[in-house]
């Protein structure tokens, strides 16, 4: 047991030496590497400290370099300085000697100033008067006021613009317009008869005229009822008058009243059984004169309903105008200038035979006739260039297209030619007087005189107060007031005319 003992502290023994022998070779290792290491940082420690003082030799060097050339521009800087300084002196010496000028120019100019205050202080007191009178005002009464005098004040120069303005352009337009509408009427240069509104109808014996009056006059009154038409029965032999201002009834009422002559049996049954045969007859014909316009206009495609509504207008006047004539003439003459012009002659034609479709129905229907008639030709399917030239041609809406112009343009020819159209005399009477009152509302106008039936207004000026320039603003100015407050058939002529006489006598 003690064998075991010992040979067991034996072997810790050895182990222990064999432990202790290698930790002592491991420590002369480490510090034969740590002697190892230590000599190679000395050395590069030093070869470090060489290369750094090299450098710090080198950087010294280069900043002394630089202060020396600093110190050097600096120099520079001090001796370009005390020249500057020089010139300064030299500057400053001048302007002393000016200034002693320019104490004497100021002291005149302070004599021109006192002047010159005493003129201010007057404006000002004037200033403040005017200012008196405006705080008085409102607001839209100084704007007036305001307005007022700038108009005063470049009236002339607008006119003179104006005039220069004009001259150039018509200069250049004049003769290719006078020469397109010349070609235009000259190619279609129709008669004229104008619509009235009585027709007559001739009877084989004036036994007629009792059996169309019937007993107690039941005939009569029942015709008049049922055709919407007057009726005269007078001393004209053999013949009985219709009176109406509705063509289409009046022309109804005609053809019921030949056919109840024809027949020679006049009772109210006959006459309604007359009349509803007559309508037929009628509108066969509105259909028929519908188709025939649209051949003579050269206008195809167009929907039936509008077809049947140009036919319409072949019992509609205007001024004593024939609609569905002057539709046809308005479409043909707008056609011959978009071809003499170079454009759609086609589109012009078809704005021209429907601008005024809406006549057809305006007095069943409320608006004015351009807007049914654009409100129509839309529900038809007509494009919107059609629709604009309907809506333009009386100023309802802009033109959007050159062809709106000329069926613009062709519906004043149609209706300005001698003998197209007329109005009442009361009407006629009415017009002339609007014409003179608006012409005589404008400053400087003295007298104002309707002539030509109504054509042309004459403005006689102030002379000394109206130049050339201001008389051509002036009759811009009328006939744009007249077109914006008067409805007249045509075109209206505005002549303005300043004269001056200097009389004296010898004796």
């Amino acid at each position: 047991m003690l064998w075991y003992v010992l040979a067991g502290v034996g072997g810790l023994l050895v182990g222990y030496l064999i432990a202790s022998y290698q930790i002592n070779q491991k420590l002369k290792k480490a510090e034969k590497d740590a002697k190892s290491i230590l000599e190679k940082a000395e050395k590069e420690a030093n070869e470090i400290k060489k290369k750094a003082i090299v450098e710090g030799r080198e950087e010294v060097h280069r900043l002394r370099e630089e202060f020396e050339r600093e110190r050097a521009r600096k120099e520079e800087e001090l001796r370009s300085l005390e020249e500057r300084l020089l010139k300064r002196e030299e500057l400053l010496t001048r302007k002393e000697e000016n200034l002693e000028k320019r104490e004497i120019q100021i002291e005149e100019m302070k004599a021109k100033l006192e002047e010159k205050m005493k003129e201010v202080e007057e404006k000002e007191k004037r200033i403040d008067e005017e200012l008196n009178k405006l705080a008085g005002m409102t607001v839209e009464e100084a704007r007036e006021l305001i307005l007022e005098e700038a108009r005063q004040r470049y009236e002339h120069d607008l006119a003179k613009l104006y005039k220069e303005m004009k001259e150039q352009v018509e200069e250049e337009a004049e003769k290719e317009a006078k020469k397109v509408i010349a070609f235009a009427v000259q190619r279609y240069a129709p008669d004229y008869v104008g619509e009235i509104t009585v027709s007559t109808v001739s009877l084989p014996s004036d036994d007629m005229k009792g059996r169309i009056i019937g007993r107690e006059g039941r005939n009569i009154r029942t015709f008049e009822k049922i055709t919407g038409v007057d009726l005269i029965i007078d001393d004209t032999p053999e013949v009985v008058v219709l009176s109406c201002f509705n063509p289409l009834r009046r022309e109804i009422a005609r053809i019921t009243l030949e056919k109840l002559v024809a027949d020679g049996r006049i009772h109210p049954a006959r006459i309604e059984e007359m009349y509803e045969k007559a309508k037929q007859e009628v509108e066969k014909a509105i259909k028929e004169a519908g188709q025939e316009a649209t051949f003579k206009a050269g206008v195809m495609g167009l929907h039936p309903e509008l077809v049947k509504l140009l036919g319409k207008l072949k019992y509609r006047t205007s001024y004593g105008q024939n609609v569905l004539n002057h539709s046809i003439e308005v479409a043909l003459l707008a056609g011959y200038m978009a071809s003499e012009l170079g454009l759609n002659a086609d589109k012009a034609r078809r704005g021209g035979l429907l601008h005024d479709i809406g006549k057809a129905v305006d007095q069943e229907l409320e608006g004015s006739h351009t807007t049914i008639g654009a409100e129509l030709a839309r529900r038809y399917g007509e494009k919107e260039d059609i629709i604009n030239m309907i809506l333009s041609h009386h100023g309802e809406e802009d033109p959007r297209t050159p062809e709106a112009v000329l069926v613009a343009a062709a519906d004043a020819l149609s209706a300005a030619r001698p003998g197209a159209r007329r109005e009442s005399l009361e009407n006629y009477i009415k017009r002339l007087m609007k014409l003179e009152e608006i012409a005589k509302s404008f400053k400087y106008v003295e007298k104002a005189y309707a002539i030509q039936a109504g054509r042309e207004i004459r403005v006689i000026v102030e002379p000394d107060k109206v130049d050339d320039a201001l008389a051509e603003k002036l009759a811009y100015d009328i006939s744009k007031k007249i077109e914006e407050e008067l409805e007249y058939p045509g075109v209206l002529k505005v002549v303005v005319i300043r004269e001056k006489r200097s009389v004296a006598y010898a004796k």
